[in-house]
């Protein structure tokens, strides 16, 4: 039960630590395009990683399993990042804030590892964490279909996957998270060089607030949240995983109320309580669905597909 606590404790601190990062990535956006921004962020955390990597005791070294999942998830998480900042740059944020948090739903059926079904309690608590978002991002209203949703959408879609994939890919297997993570920051840099080499001269004469903003979104958004997701999915479930992550939303509003000087309406603090409550309620679920033992039906199906004896 601790380490059960601790491992939703990680997770709703990456969850904070994401909402946060709006702010920053707005923040870095205002005097650089984005290209030079997914670079900086990119290079800073393998940098970072590769510090920590190489400092640290003990003859083990990378095994071929943890460049190529690494590798992997490298790709799938640089193509999370480009698709909500161009999708956020092209749809308002209520939109944006409503589409990807269909993560919540489409992990679960992305996610085949426990080789079990979920019960229709677990959609019912996702269902409530999307109206939830829709209540928090509600009082911007909300625009017809742009090719900001499209981007939105497929985010949500690559999001998953990525939550997913993350799961299966380390389920049982001996993998450093830290490894994986500096694998994944790695391929991040190398995917963003070519397009932001034209906003190098800009990002090398960016300001002191800027600057802080990229070594935030490096270090705080990229590699502990990176490190931190892996570590925590590893120990739990991509599905759990993906409804904790999930009170990102929330994170952001408190975020943009105590920093940004935005006021809460009582229709968002509304969505801020119904998130809290779908996101636990559905963690518990989840949980207990994936500790219990075999049900009665589990066990009939089972005899059904075993051939008798003679």
């Amino acid at each position: 039960m601790i380490d059960a606590r601790r491992t939703d404790s990680v997770l709703l601190l990456v969850a904070f630590v994401w909402g946060s990062s709006y702010l920053a990535a707005k923040t870095a956006t205002v005097s650089l395009a984005v290209p030079a921004v997914l670079f900086a962020r990119y290079a800073i955390s393998a940098l970072a990683c590769g510090a920590v990597v190489a400092s640290r005791r003990g003859p083990r070294r990378w095994t071929g399993a943890e460049i190529r999942t690494g590798s992997l998830l490298g790709v799938t998480q640089a193509a999370v990042l480009l698709l909500e900042t161009y999708g956020v740059a092209h749809t308002s944020a209520a939109n944006a804030g409503l589409i990807i948090s269909l993560t919540i739903v489409l992990t679960p059926l992305m996610d085949r590892t426990g080789g079990r079904g979920l019960p229709p309690r677990f959609f019912l608590a996702a269902g409530l964490c999307v109206l939830a978002v829709g209540l928090l991002t509600s009082a911007t209203g909300l625009h017809a279909p742009r090719l900001g949703d499209a981007l939105m959408l497929a985010a949500a879609v690559v999001r998953a996957g990525h939550v997913a994939l993350v799961g299966r890919l380390t389920a049982g297997r001996a993998m450093d998270p830290l490894r994986l993570t500096t694998a994944q920051t790695v391929v991040g840099t190398a995917l963003f060089l070519p397009p932001a080499l034209a906003h190098l001269p800009a990002l090398a004469h960016a300001g002191a607030t800027t600057w802080a903003s990229l070594v935030y979104l490096a270090l705080c958004c990229s590699v502990f949240a990176f490190l931190a997701q892996t570590w925590a999915v590893q120990r739990s479930s991509a599905s759990r995983a993906s409804l904790l992550l999930g009170t990102e939303p929330v994170w952001a509003v408190a975020v943009g109320i105590t920093l940004g000087g935005e006021r809460l309406t009582p229709v968002a603090a509304l969505g801020a309580v119904l998130m809290v409550a779908g996101t636990y309620w559905g963690a518990a679920v989840e949980r207990a669905r994936r500790t219990t033992a075999p049900t009665v039906d589990d066990l009939t199906a089972r005899r059904t597909r075993t051939p008798t004896g003679a």
